[in-house]
């Protein structure tokens, strides 16, 4: 059997993770953060080990009695964070794995590939949505155009979605702020959360999107060199909620405000009186145009839709997944890799389909 830690196990993300993997028989589960008794609570309601590990002290020594085979990091902000955690598990001999979506995080993480390859550990950052199964979804599609030449996608959140201020505190680090994204050929600056655009979802209606800064602005026009255009959007699903961001990132894009990330754990708790008003239903979508086999104008459409509270659980399926195959031994790569091209359209989607969610494709 091997060994996963998950830290951060018992959160919202973490939680998940932690129950999908604590059937496996080839997994010894270890569910970790700074509180035992949360750790421990959980650990017994589903048969796993718990410990105490806080990121910031002691981390490789308790690693080194921890012992484990593989590391998932759940514990964000991204943002804010170095390497060090990915650097103590190559230290002390595990495969790691965190759900960042952080841009620089990411992008960054092959600076440790030498070392992770000398180790014989995998490395792997933003085993989520984005760029996991974003790039699994372009890989897919592909094959269909004779050239890719624009995508154009989105996520909307539902109001009654899980959330914590680790995940606010993600959005609020470049809302307002400027960031390169690619468009018509050119490396442009765009502002977090503005650009304010209506996306209609099959089944959801419409939705208020803005600018959202993801590891896949800076890392697919080099995938996909043929791209000219990308655009990733992100949204909330009640549009008073939505708008009153937006009008708060002209605060930090004028400079009246450094950031909004210290407000964090506020409108978070402010979110949450709006509950009643919205709905548990998310949708995704994601417009890949450019020139079919002969020449002609080609587009896929794919969207995504989540009901019940289940779109949380989309970010939490490439650790799930790569957990597996490691611990059955399936993967024999080594180094420190963003997550694209490990895992495939199929197997993501296969995953989802215990879950109240569903997804249609069209081609024009």
């Amino acid at each position: 059997m091997r060994r996963v830690l998950v830290i951060g196990g018992y959160g919202n993300f973490g939680r998940f993770i932690s129950q999908s993997l604590a059937d496996q028989h080839s997994i010894n589960l270890i569910i970790a953060g700074r509180s035992l008794s949360k750790a421990q609570s959980l650990a017994e309601a589903i048969n796993a080990e718990a410990a105490v590990i806080d990121i910031h002290e002691n981390l490789k020594a308790r690693l080194q009695d921890i012992k484990p085979d593989i590391v998932i990091h759940t514990s964000g902000p991204f943002q804010s964070q170095g390497y060090e955690v990915a650097e103590a598990c190559i230290d002390c001999g595990a495969h790691y794995i965190d759900l960042a979506d952080a841009r620089e995080f990411v992008a960054g993480i092959d600076s440790l590939d030498k070392k992770a390859k000398q180790a014989g550990m995998l490395v792997v950052s933003g085993a989520s949505s984005v760029p996991c199964l974003t790039s699994a979804l372009i890989d897919d599609y592909r094959g269909e155009f004779k050239t890719l030449e624009s995508l154009d996608y989105g996520i909307t959140t539902a109001q009654k979605t899980t959330r914590g201020v680790a995940t606010t505190a993600a959005i609020l680090s470049y809302t307002g702020k400027p960031f390169k994204t690619l468009i018509d050929s050119e490396e442009k600056d765009v502002y977090g959360w503005q650009d304010l655009r209506v996306q209609k979802y099959s089944g959801l209606g419409k939705r208020l999107l803005g600018n959202c800064n993801v590891p896949d602005l800076e890392l697919f026009p080099k995938m996909y060199p043929e791209l000219k255009t990308v655009r990733f959007y992100a949204g909330l699903e009640l549009p008073f909620i939505h708008v009153t961001l937006w009008a708060l990132s002209w605060l930090v894009r004028i400079g009246l405000v450094r950031s909004l990330e210290p407000t964090a754990p506020l409108l978070l708790k402010l979110s949450f009186l709006f509950d009643g008003l919205g709905s548990a239903n998310s949708g995704f979508y994601m417009d890949l145009t450019g020139k079919g086999k002969n020449g002609e104008n080609k587009a896929i459409h794919f969207e995504l839709i989540a009901r019940s509270g289940d779109g949380p659980f989309i970010p939490c399926i490439p650790a799930i997944l790569l957990a597996k195959k490691l611990a059955n031994g399936e993967i024999k790569d080594t180094g420190a890799t963003p997550c694209v091209g490990i895992i495939t359209k199929k197997e993501y989607l296969e995953a989802l389909g215990e879950l109240n969610i569903s997804w249609t494709e069209k081609q024009s």
